[in-house]
């Protein structure tokens, strides 16, 4: 890729991206309802009424911050085992990976979706949790072919585990760097799957 090329690709983040992120960050640091329009309009350079060119409330703002992350993690999670092309235990390695680097790299989107997902509208809600379910069958399916006495019940449970391993980023402290991190929470999940 040329510079010019990235920086084309750096101009295409939208103010409507900058703003959800930052939305992102209060909500994941002082909780949904801790976090008015205002006070997002403010930490974005904006007035509050502004905001409502880009977003119908805080919760449209909660839904577009949510639903493409279960999106993504479904549609990725999807490709790291097509791209193993039938060899399961290197797939079980990638999806840790592509865990793992979602995680390391988003600890404020998984904060809100451990705290806020039930601020959603109903409709929303549900969706996510559709896609999430999916995403966990992923690695049911990876899972019970890597270790055949496996149930697709214990399978479940063992994806759960290995989520809230990696999903721990939100509260890990910046005092092991963030590769060192990433070998640790890998190693520790692989652990915990393959135990």
């Amino acid at each position: 890729m040329t510079v010019s090329t990235k920086l084309t690709a750096a101009k295409r983040r939208s103010r409507r991206d900058e703003i959800l992120e930052i939305a992102v960050g209060l909500f994941a640091s002082r909780g949904y309802h801790g976090v008015s329009m205002d006070d997002i309009g403010t930490a974005a350079g904006v007035t509050g009424p502004a905001l409502y060119h880009h977003f119908t409330g805080k919760e449209a703002m909660l839904a577009a911050a949510l639903k493409p992350v279960s999106e993504g993690l479904l549609s990725g999670g999807q490709s790291c085992v097509e791209a193993c092309d039938g060899d399961s235990s290197r797939a079980l390695g990638e999806l840790v990976d592509f865990h793992v680097e979602f995680a390391l790299a988003n600890p404020a989107v998984i904060a809100l979706h451990l705290h806020e997902l039930d601020r959603l509208p109903e409709e929303p809600r549900r969706e996510v949790r559709r896609l999430q379910r999916q995403y966990v069958e992923v690695w049911v399916a990876v899972l019970t072919q890597v270790r055949p006495a496996l149930s697709a019940g214990e399978a479940r449970v063992l994806a759960h585990a290995a989520f809230g391993l990696m999903n721990s980023t939100p509260f890990l402290g910046g005092e092991v760097d963030r590769a060192r991190r990433a070998v640790l929470l890998r190693a520790a999940t692989l652990a915990a799957l393959m135990g």
